[in-house]
């Protein structure tokens, strides 16, 4: 886990060469296309994380810090939001896409409200107990956080392929679990959930067959 500037700078060289493996085991299926260079962003994500621990500790300019930090808040409560469902709209069959784009349709507003919160609500990095603590302005955290992890989790656990439904559950608890362990350190130790994602979705990339998806029950 990212308890330091290092295990972020670690974890996201590890995290982006996982990434550039999934991507080298597309195999022409264009279903993957988004989720082969998932990893990719959440590896270049945690190497983001390291500037804004640097500046916290002094030792890179505050500007560079304050954009850093910006570009790990947008991706994380702006841009994923939206991208978690529609990597999963994308591997469904046409016919059970319309099952999946209440999610989206759900994720684009949680994006929207959260982008608008972050632009009024001046965010700030702090340094906490082995994390970087986030904070936005959020009025009414509880009840948008709920409605980001329906977008993100639930998205999934309604999918008909079975190995995005077991991703989904597993995603879930870790959500619950660090949230109850350290709510205000939560944004930034979710860079432990990347690392496993990573390495799930370059094992199923290589696993896969490329005529025939395991569906759900």
């Amino acid at each position: 886990m990212c308890f330091s500037p290092e295990g972020d700078l670690i974890g996201g060289l590890v995290v982006t060469a996982i990434g550039v493996d999934a991507c080298m085991h597309l195999r022409g299926r264009p279903e993957y296309r988004l989720i082969a260079p998932f990893p990719i962003l959440l590896g270049l994500h945690q190497l983001d994380e390291t500037f804004v621990w640097w500046q916290l500790q002094g030792h890179v300019p505050h500007d560079v810090g304050v954009v850093a930090m910006w570009i790990y808040l947008l991706f994380a409560f702006v841009v994923l939001p939206t991208l978690m469902p529609t990597m999963v709209l994308l591997l469904e069959p046409k016919a059970r896409r319309r099952v999946i784009a209440p999610f989206l349709a759900l994720g684009v507003v949680t994006s929207a409200i959260l982008f608008e919160t972050m632009v009024n609500g001046h965010p700030r990095a702090t340094l906490g107990s082995y994390h970087v603590a986030y904070t936005i302005g959020l009025q009414h955290g509880v009840v948008i956080i709920g409605l980001y992890i329906l977008a993100t989790c639930g998205s999934m656990l309604a999918s008909g392929l079975r190995s995005v439904v077991w991703f989904g559950a597993v995603n879930l608890v870790a959500v619950l679990v660090l949230a109850r362990l350290c709510a205000n350190g939560f944004t930034s130790l979710w860079c432990f959930y990347a690392a496993l994602a990573s390495g799930a979705i370059a094992l199923h990339l290589r696993l896969a067959s490329s005529r025939k998806v395991e569906v759900a029950v």
